[in-house]
């Protein structure tokens, strides 16, 4: 009997030593999920080559697929607009992904129909917010803004400051000018920046903006034409908010021999490896910056922190916006203007300076 009850007891010692040496090896394989990337489709409603917009956008994704576990798909909808919501449509229905990023404000209400269908998919719209009052599915889509129009206001007081400094001791009226891609609400946020900045460097703040639209994204030739004529009309700088429009107003600023103020990416960085010539003539950028916003928003995810269902604002004080410090900058700006500047920044930071929008 005692021979039987130690044989039955080494056994269950025995067969306990299995098990628990089989849970220990499977309690350090990582889950599956961990080892396959995350799928992200990033929907672009136009083309990349703006060297602006959408290409900072894609720098800031493919920065992430670089330093994280994401495989990235890009998918270009073409700059016909009855082509966006179709694009999205079949995208979010057909393609393989975890995540769809996507941006501007003619995809947010497209997204609001999409969004809800797909509970288990992750949406990210950037430069503008989804409606989370009107969509109940939106849960599941995180939103990033940027204040556009504090960085603007930099730049107009950038431009206004130069200005005076080139025509110092001369009689001329102060002018500068902006030309937008579409007299749309975002844009006109840019505007309203640049012409406060603007007036508080002193220019007139009525007739000291030259503001033109050319109605396109992606119409260099329309872009060099108005620029053009900004300049015989008395302007001294252009400041791009029109995407790929805005390769001719650089086109023009090199052709007049004048200056021209980039949008959204450091633009003269991106022209000086194929037009160094041109890039000499833009003397720094209103830097939307898509591409680290992107990027943030991707390391919260694969970290657990990203917040869906809410939409967050970018300003100077959270490195959305800002200017190009660069080396054009550097060799352009006398030290008086950067001083100027560097205290304008400083002042949005402590509330000193509140600037105006479009949006409430």
């Amino acid at each position: 009997m005692r021979n039987k009850l130690f044989l039955i007891f080494s056994l269950l010692i025995v067969a306990s030593m299995l098990f628990a040496a089989c849970g220990g090896e499977e309690a350090t394989e990582a889950p599956p999920s961990a080892e396959e990337p995350i799928k992200v489709v990033h929907l672009v409603n136009g083309v990349l080559g703006d060297k602006s917009f959408f290409d900072s956008a894609e720098r800031g994704v493919r920065q992430a697929e670089e330093e994280f576990n994401y495989t990235v798909k890009t998918i270009e909808a073409g700059i016909d607009p009855a082509r966006w919501e179709p694009a999205l449509e079949d995208a979010a229905a057909n393609e393989e992904y975890d995540i769809m990023i996507l941006g501007t404000y003619q995809m947010s209400e497209f997204l609001q129909n999409v969004a809800p269908k797909y509970p288990d998919k992750m949406f990210i719209i950037y430069d503008v917010s989804v409606d989370y009052e009107a969509c109940e599915g939106c849960d599941n889509v995180y939103s990033v803004l940027y204040m556009q129009n504090e960085g603007s206001y930099l730049a107009g007081y950038y431009a206004g400051l130069m200005t005076q400094e080139e025509m110092e001791g001369m009689n001329d009226d102060l002018i500068v000018g902006v030309v937008g891609g579409q007299d749309i609400p975002v844009i006109n946020d840019f505007i309203v920046g640049y012409q406060q900045g603007a007036a508080d460097a002193g220019l007139d703040p009525n007739s000291g903006v030259i503001i033109q639209y050319a109605g396109s994204w992606n119409d260099p030739a329309k872009g060099k034409e108005i620029t053009l004529t900004m300049y015989q009309q008395g302007a001294d700088i252009v400041f791009s908010v029109a995407g790929g429009t805005g390769v001719g107003i650089f086109q023009a600023a090199e052709e007049a021999g004048s200056y021209a103020l980039g949008v959204d990416s450091d633009q003269a960085t991106i022209i000086a490896d194929t037009d160094p010539e041109q890039a000499e003539q833009i003397l720094t950028s209103m830097l939307k910056n898509v591409d680290k916003s992107l990027y943030r928003a991707l390391k919260l995810y694969i970290e657990g922190t990203l917040p869906f269902g809410t939409a967050e604002n970018l300003g100077v004080a959270e490195g959305g916006v800002g200017l190009a410090y660069n080396q054009w900058y550097e060799k352009n700006t006398p030290q008086s203007v950067k001083d100027a500047i560097a205290q304008a920044e400083q002042d949005i930071l402590d509330g000193k300076i509140i600037v105006d929008t479009v949006f409430e």
